[in-house]
C-alpha cells in the first residue's frame, strides 16, 4: 500500500528546515547503503550522529506518532532513526529494495524494514528531476511531493530517485517495524479502519460498529508482533 500522508509539517515549519539543512555539513550518502544499493547510489548525507539530524528527527517522530493517517496505515512498532538526504547536479539512486533488516547505529537494536518513508522539504517547483519511482504489482508510481508531506509505501518495493538536473531535493528518509509484517494485511486493516471512521462520523449511533469494531481488533490481535 503506497499513501500519500500531508502537512507532516506546515510550509513553514518545512522552509526553516530546510534552510537549516542547506548550511549542514554533508557526507557520501554511501555510507548507509548496502553493498548492492551503493552501486546505484549517488546523494549526500547528514552523518548518523548530526546534531541537527537528531533535533528534526525528534520533532518529526513526535508528529507522526501523532498523525492518526499515520499510524492507522503503518501500525507502527518500531522507527528506524531518521535520516536527510540530498540530490543536486545530477545526484540519482537507481533502482533498489531497501536492506530487510537495518541494525541502529550505536545500539544493539534492529529494526524489521517493513515499510519505507520519505518526508520531503523541498517545494516540487524549486528542482527539477527527482522523482521517487516506485514499482508494485499495481505497476509504475511517480511521488513528489510539496514540502512537509510524507509518503509511505512497503519497503519490498522495486524503487528509485531519478536524477535532479536542476536545483536541490531535500528529504528526510526511514523505515518503520510494523506490529503488521505483511502488507496486505496491514493494508485491510487501514480500509476497515478508515471505513469505521466514517461510519462514526456519519451514523455514530449504528450498532453494527460496535461488530465491526470488536472485528477490526481480533484481526489486530491475531496478526500482531509486539
Amino acid at each position: 500500500m503506497l499513501l500519500h500522508i500531508p502537512g507532516i509539517f506546515t510550509t513553514d515549519e518545512a522552509t526553516r528546515i530546510r534552510e537549516a539543512l542547506e548550511q549542514a555539513e554533508w557526507v557520501d550518502g554511501k555510507v548507509t547503503a548496502g553493498y548492492q544499493s551503493a552501486k546505484a547510489k549517488n546523494n549526500q548525507q547528514l552523518a548518523e550522529g548530526d546534531p541537527l539530524a537528531r533535533e528534526i528527527s525528534t520533532a518529526m517522530l513526535q508528529r507522526l506518532w501523532n498523525n492518526p493517517l499515520f499510524v492507522s496505515a503503518v501500525l507502527p512498532n518500531k522507527v528506524y532513526p531518521p535520516l536527510f538526504n540530498r540530490y543536486s547536479g545530477g545526484g540519482a539512486f537507481g533502482y533498489h529494495i531497501d536492506n530487510a533488516v537495518r541494525a541502529i547505529k550505536g545500539s544493539p537494536e534492529q529494526v524489521r524494514t517493513d515499510v519505507s518513508a520519505t518526508l520531503f522539504f523541498s517545494e516540487p517547483e524549486s528542482y527539477d528531476g527527482g522523482d521517487l519511482v516506485i514499482q508494485d504489482t499495481y505497476g509504475e508510481h511517480r511521488v513528489k511531493l510539496a514540502a512537509g508531506d510524507l509518503v509511505v509505501y512497503p519497503a519490498s518495493s522495486l524503487h528509485q530517485v531519478e536524477p535532479v538536473t536542476r536545483g536541490a531535493r531535500l528529504a528526510s528518509f526511514f523505515w518503520i517495524q510494523s506490529m503488521i509484517r505483511e502488507d496486505s494485511q496491514r493494508a485491510l486493516l487501514f480500509e476497515m479502519d478508515q471505513s469505521i471512521q466514517s461510519l462514526a462520523r456519519d451514523v455514530a449511533d449504528h450498532p453494527a460498529l460496535v461488530r465491526l469494531t470488536g472485528n477490526y481488533h481480533n484481526l489486530l490481535r491475531r496478526w500482531a508482533e509486539v
